[in-house]
């Protein structure tokens, strides 16, 4: 990737899934003793716990929605789940993690069957506590349409990485 290129940009993370922001709080993502970054590549075998995901912010009176989604579901190139919701965490206090959170939407792992998948992770400030729900379903989700609905604004922080089915090969491919 080119230096100063953000990688949610090339990932196309920012416009199938989130519009540009401005990140303002930490997120991290660990699978097993493994960092997320941005692009990193998982095996299915590597993501059947849900990840512990640590948040920074400074305002100890502010609560965070940690929403998890697969914008290549079933396949990248016939996408018509788009978005698959694989977790939601809503009231995560700042500074801690989603194990703190209320899990309303436990997590499912990606299990991607065609293709290399993306597996967002977005994060949102929410205006208080107990003031998000859980939606009625997981396919179609769209987390625009989740975070407007819940006046969540814009993320204030997002991290992906992609999966495909364990004997697959060949990355992801940039346009």
């Amino acid at each position: 990737m080119y230096r100063g290129v953000d990688p949610l940009v090339v990932g196309r993370v920012i416009s199938d899934v989130l519009d540009p922001f401005n990140r303002s709080i930490r997120l991290r993502v660990i699978h097993g003793n493994r960092d997320v970054i941005n692009g990193c590549e998982f095996r299915p075998s590597q993501v059947v716990s849900q990840p512990r995901v640590e948040i920074g912010g400074d305002d100890f009176r502010s609560f965070y929605t940690l929403v998890m989604v697969d914008p290549d579901a079933p396949s990248p190139s016939n996408p018509n789940l788009r978005e698959y919701l694989h977790w939601l965490v809503t009231d995560i206090p700042a500074t801690t993690g989603a194990s703190f959170g209320q899990e309303i939407v436990c997590y499912e792992s990606p299990r991607p069957s065609m293709g290399i998948h993306r597996f967002v992770f977005a994060l949102f400030r929410q205006l208080g506590r107990q003031t998000v729900y859980a939606p009625g379903w997981r396919q179609n989700f769209s987390t625009r349409d989740f975070a407007e609905l819940y006046n969540l604004g814009s993320p204030v922080a997002a991290i992906y990485y992609n999966c495909q089915r364990e004997g697959g090969s060949g990355g992801r491919r940039s346009s």
